[in-house]
Order: C-alpha cells, then sequence, then structure tokens
C-alpha cells in the first residue's frame, strides 16, 4: 500500500529533478567564448548549447560522435630518402632573398 505522504514524496522529487539546476564556476575564458559564439550563430540560449554540448561530450546526444585519435597511424612513418631529400631542399634558405 502506498502512502500518501510516499506519493507526495515521489511527486516532489520529481518535480524537483525536472527543473533541476546547475550553477557552474570557474568556465574558462577560452570554453565561456566558444559556448557563447556558437549561441550567437545558433540563434540559441546559452543554456541550451552548454545542454547540447555536454550531451554531445558524454556521448549522449543521440547519434553518437565519430572520434578519431590517430593512435592507427602514429608511428607509422617509414623512412624514404627521396621524401627526406625533397624535404632538405625545401629548408635550404636562399641568402639572396633574405637581404
Amino acid at each position: 500500500m502506498i502512502r500518501p505522504a510516499d506519493w507526495f514524496d515521489e511527486q516532489a522529487r520529481d518535480a524537483y529533478t525536472a527543473c533541476m539546476q546547475y550553477t557552474l564556476r570557474n568556465i574558462p575564458p577560452t570554453l565561456d567564448e566558444v559556448l557563447r559564439a556558437r549561441a550567437r550563430e545558433q540563434g540559441k540560449s546559452l543554456n541550451d548549447v552548454a545542454i547540447e554540448m555536454l550531451l554531445a561530450g558524454l556521448g549522449l546526444a543521440g547519434k553518437p560522435m565519430k572520434r578519431r585519435d590517430l593512435s592507427d597511424i602514429a608511428g607509422s612513418w617509414a623512412a624514404d630518402p627521396e621524401t627526406d631529400q625533397a624535404l632538405q631542399d625545401q629548408r635550404r634558405i636562399d641568402p639572396d632573398l633574405w637581404r
């Protein structure tokens, strides 16, 4: 049997969490700039953009974000004398051009 107080407590909890508010402090200036710029560009509120970015960053925004860390190709450079020579030729400074 559900007591009226239990039902009310559950309703109150649901109402409270439905409009939960957060206060974030010490937002880095670069993050603030990006969030505000995106809000302006998209014609959305700062709150809406911040929530979208949090959802996306946590992988909860519907379609998962494709991420690539390049670990599959990191360290795969193969020495090639012709390429090395071409790069060295490009790095040569012509003193007559820098007078």
